[in-house]
């Protein structure tokens, strides 16, 4: 324990040499995987177990647990992509949100691959340590460039915590991490389009939570922020959003929903912007111009109006399919506050349909921060996620499941469920860029009521397999273990 806390010491002097202008790299190592756990301190009140981790307070915040709590190194949905597959190299690279320790909550963002020709992993590498930060909302996203550098954005959490980008020392490598900069930038979600460079969507916080982006062409010299979005209603001063993307080709697309005078617990509706042209020109998707920054409620971006139904939105995640028509995932409620009260929570899919949009139910969810991702082929739509009840019902997670779509997403059956008999709850099951098997999905175990260690998992796209990630390694390399 002292000794895994005294290499976070040494990491964090590295670190602060390099902010200072060093430029120093990055190339300390882990002893294995361990993800990070968190919470919002939000005292377990209904069934109370003696939660360890509020130990001052008595009096239940909501009946039913956290807003959102457990294993989090792949948190948020809001942070993409964490893994991208590269054929190059016969490799999936992956950024998590790592800690010094069992049971520990010191947030290390950490970059590590999974070798498809060898079954191995190394010791993952530590890009940056958060000095003493135990929260996943600064956890890292990944770009990899034509050339084959590692680009890691590292979230921030408004100015008080900056956010960080940095490149590897060597194409397709994670040996070692150099700083480019050091600015104000939350829930990164690079995009680097070959030829053309990096367009970077990305949140301020301005008093709300407000969607920026950013430009380079090479990743070293950026222009100025530019804001895309600061929806206010008529007669209130505040707003803000949260948003998730994805990239086909040349075009980048973003859904957003919107939060009705600041109060991200009432966050609702769906709202789509895209472009072509790395953000010189943002369109709807029948490809009418959108002034930015987009400010009014009713404006031709909204896509679905739910304040009107009274539900709120979450977000999971984007794709194009094999037309290159967008389709989002994402969850609604009637309520942010966990539990039975605030059913019935939906699993939906909204697409275009090349003159339409339309929106399908996949099945129930039990949590609002159930986080699960979709994978869109010519005939093959899936949804891996946990869906099904875990082994701490109503909090976030539970086992994953794959399900799949026939007809576009205009129906969905449970085709296989990875996990069985879980002693903690599976969460936000990510999708690699370019995914390959066996590294298909990738996600975080751990206990929402109570501090625990969380390990890191992944499986194939059959939703068969299974395998668990080392948390502690004595060798450079070691295999991952089959879950069975």
């Amino acid at each position: 324990m002292m000794t895994q806390i005294r290499t976070a010491l040494a990491i964090g002097l590295v670190l602060l040499t390099a902010h200072a202008g060093a430029a120093e790299p990055v190339s300390e190592q882990a002893d294995g995987y361990k993800g990070i756990w968190f919470t919002l301190g939000q005292y377990y009140g209904k069934g109370d177990k003696g939660t360890p981790y509020l130990p001052m307070s008595r009096t239940p915040v909501f009946p039913y647990g956290d807003k959102y709590s457990g294993g989090l190194g792949t948190y948020t949905a809001k942070h993409t992509p964490l893994a991208i597959y590269c054929e190059e190299v016969q490799k999936t690279f992956f950024v998590y949100g790592g800690t010094t320790g069992a049971e520990e909550r010191h947030l290390l963002c950490m970059a590590s691959y999974y070798d498809h020709k060898q079954n191995r992993v190394p010791k993952p590498t530590i890009v940056h340590d958060k000095q003493g930060v135990d929260d996943p909302h600064d956890n890292p996203s990944l770009a990899i460039d034509e050339q084959g550098y590692l680009w890691i954005f590292v979230s921030g959490r408004a100015q008080h915590r900056m956010g960080f980008k940095y490149r590897s020392s060597e194409p397709y490598s994670v040996d070692s991490f150099e700083l480019i900069t050091e600015e104000e930038m939350t829930y990164p979600q690079p995009k680097y389009v070959t030829g053309k460079g990096f367009l970077n969507l990305f949140t301020k916080y301005t008093g709300v939570r407000e969607l920026y982006f950013e430009r380079s062409r090479d990743g070293q010299e950026w222009g100025a922020d530019q804001k895309l979005a600061g929806i206010r209603q008529p007669g209130h001063s505040r707003g803000g959003h949260y948003q998730t993307s994805a990239a086909r080709g040349d075009k980048i697309g973003t859904f957003f929903n919107r939060h009705p005078d600041g109060n991200v617990d009432r966050r609702t509706d769906v709202y789509y912007v895209q472009t072509t042209d790395m953000g010189k020109q943002w369109t709807t998707v029948d490809g009418t111009p959108v002034s930015l920054p987009i400010e009014n409620v009713d404006n031709p971006t909204r896509v679905i109006d739910y304040a009107s139904e009274g539900l709120n939105v979450y977000l999971k995640d984007m794709g194009f399919d094999a037309g290159g028509n967008p389709v989002f995932l994402y969850i609604t409620s009637r309520g942010h506050q966990p539990g039975p009260p605030n059913d019935p929570r939906t699993w939906r899919v909204t697409r275009w349909d090349g003159s339409a949009w339309k929106t399908t139910e996949i099945c129930p969810a039990d949590h609002n921060y159930d986080m699960g991702s979709l994978y869109l082929t010519d005939d093959r739509w899936l949804l891996i996620g946990p869906t099904q009840t875990g082994p701490q019902p109503y909090h976030g997670g539970g086992e994953i499941a794959l399900w799949e779509s026939r007809d576009q997403g205009e129906t969905w059956e449970m085709a296989k469920q990875l996990t069985h008999d879980s002693k903690q709850n599976h969460n936000y099951a990510r999708r690699p860029l370019h995914a390959k098997d066996p590294f298909f999905v990738f996600w975080a175990d751990g206990d929402p009521t109570r501090l625990s260690p969380s390990r890191l998992y992944f499986g194939d796209s059959s939703g068969q397999q299974v395998w668990r990630l080392p948390y502690t390694m004595d060798e450079p390399f070691a295999e991952p273990e089959r879950v069975k």
